[in-house]
């Protein structure tokens, strides 16, 4: 049986792992940490559980589409809901607006709320959906590295509407153009976040973002997020998929063109298809380094990062849902200081995941966990000792007015993930968590394929590369690497 090796168990690892072997390979999987899930991890500290990476869950069915590979119900191991409230919004002047998940009601609520023609909105959300129902089948679903990707109708029905997919304007300048309300304006920018770039840079075609929100939905996995990859992990088992954990891979192993194999230490493993799930600058720069390295690539600006800090609560917030944001009062600046002066600013917006809302013990009784991140630049050698100070002193005294409740007293547990933490639980350069940046409209074209170009039978997946960051992205990366590997 030919074998294939897949270095890392993140999300696209273990989506890639499946695939291939449902294809027909006797597929191993070598994992650094003792874990899998890459960023995608738990943990529980003295009766709080928190899921440490990704915290928002939509597109379910490229997940159920694994189970349903391998001729399993996915409801039997991964049951979810859908969620009635997207996300809860606070502002500075007091401010509030509850998202609700029916569109109607949505434009309707938003409408009231922002003083908005609800035609403004409908339209917006309308034309966002066409984007995505445009673009998705050649940006997101397929290489676009291949001439065959722009020899089909679809191709060219999208370039054709190029002029108004709002690739010639910012994010924000779209927004703009949309709505009066300068609330509205922010809300929406905020979906630059979602691919780790900036709205005042990102072209207006990310507006297409919120649609997989606000137009598909939004999920709750029962038992978290870290659930999605343990299914998973536990569906590759069952399916003869073998995992090394505690086993940094140090070499991809190449000859005559060829990859042929891995090298974890002195060991080697041969195979006839690699597939790297690491971040693509560390497996350039630490696995492939007698190979010419894609420099262009490698030099684009990174995605910002995160600070999240892990606070277990001794009382219960009515106010607060699954998703809250608390906005800036100089979004502009925030996104200055990320990254243009790798700094941190000093009116940060604040996200906060609650999952004791949809599970409750994940809390003592009485009791929520808060998963608290702002957006953060990655690890430039800043003294993250002072950041996390001046964030922490900033959040808590932002919190506490919004919410009129002095949270410094509701602590009750408390851990701190940085971004040189991320970079060294993930090896993500910089601990970027979507790889590169989004913030120019060449972007995806940019970014690294799901091939080598160079080296035969090598093979990419993850949100370091084509089609992006995030749990979606990086599945459909899978999806393209399972594509391209030949059938043995």
């Amino acid at each position: 049986m030919a074998r294939a090796c897949v270095v890392g168990s993140g999300i696209a690892g273990l989506a890639s792992a499946i695939r291939l072997r449902e294809k027909g390979y006797d597929v191993s999987v070598f994992e650094a940490n003792a874990y899998p899930g890459g960023k995608m991890h738990a943990e529980i500290y003295e009766g709080y559980r928190f899921d440490l990476g990704p915290s928002l869950f939509t597109l379910p069915h490229l997940v159920d589409e694994l189970f349903e590979l391998c001729g399993v119900n996915p409801k039997d191991h991964l049951p979810y809901i859908q969620k009635e409230v997207l996300c809860n919004y606070f502002w500075e002047d007091g401010t509030r607006f509850s998202a609700p998940a029916d569109t109607g009601r949505f434009i309707r609520e938003a409408a009231q709320t922002f003083g908005e023609p609800q035609k403004n909105i409908r339209d917006y959300l309308l034309k966002n959906q066409k984007k995505y129902e445009l673009t998705a089948p050649l940006f997101l679903e397929k290489s676009l590295h291949r001439l065959q990707t722009y020899t089909s109708g679809q191709t060219l029905k999208a370039l054709l509407s190029a002029g108004g997919l709002g690739i010639f304007t910012s994010l924000n300048g779209l927004n703009q153009a949309s709505f009066s309300n300068p609330k509205l304006v922010q809300l929406f920018n905020r979906y630059a976040t979602y691919n780790g770039s900036n709205p005042y840079k990102t072209p207006g075609i990310m507006s297409m973002i919120p649609h997989l929100e606000m137009g598909m939905g939004t999920y709750y996995p029962k038992g978290g997020m870290h659930r999605i990859p343990m299914s998973l992990y536990e569906l590759a088992c069952s399916r003869g998929v073998a995992f090394t954990f505690n086993t940094p891979v140090s070499r991809i192993l190449t000859r005559k063109g060829r990859a042929t194999g891995i090298q974890v230490g002195q060991q080697e493993f041969p195979a006839d298809v690699v597939v790297s799930n690491m971040d693509i600058y560390p497996t350039y720069r630490k696995m492939l380094p007698d190979h010419k390295a894609p420099e262009r690539t490698l030099s684009q600006e990174r995605s910002s990062s995160a600070l999240i800090f892990y606070w277990g609560m001794n009382r219960v917030f009515p106010d607060l849902d699954l998703h809250n944001i608390f906005f800036s009062a100089d979004y502009p600046g925030e996104f200055r200081k990320i990254f243009q002066e790798k700094t941190l600013s000093e009116d940060p917006t604040v996200y906060i995941n609650v999952t004791a809302k949809e599970s409750p013990e994940d809390a003592p009784p009485g009791g929520e966990n808060w998963f608290v991140m702002i957006n953060a630049p990655g690890d430039y050698g800043q003294d993250w000792d002072a950041l996390v100070k001046q964030a922490r002193k900033a959040i808590l005294t932002k919190l506490s007015r919004m919410l009129s409740v002095p949270l410094e007293d509701c602590i009750a547990v408390e851990e701190v993930l940085t971004p040189c933490g991320i970079a060294a639980r993930t090896s993500s350069y910089r601990g970027a968590l979507y790889g590169a940046a989004s913030n120019n409209r060449f972007a995806a074209f940019l970014r690294h394929p799901n091939f080598s170009q160079r080296i035969k039978d090598l093979y990419f997946a993850g949100g370091s590369v084509h089609p992006g960051g995030g749990i979606p992205l990086s599945l459909l990366s899978a999806k393209i690497v399972s594509d391209a590997v030949p059938t043995p």
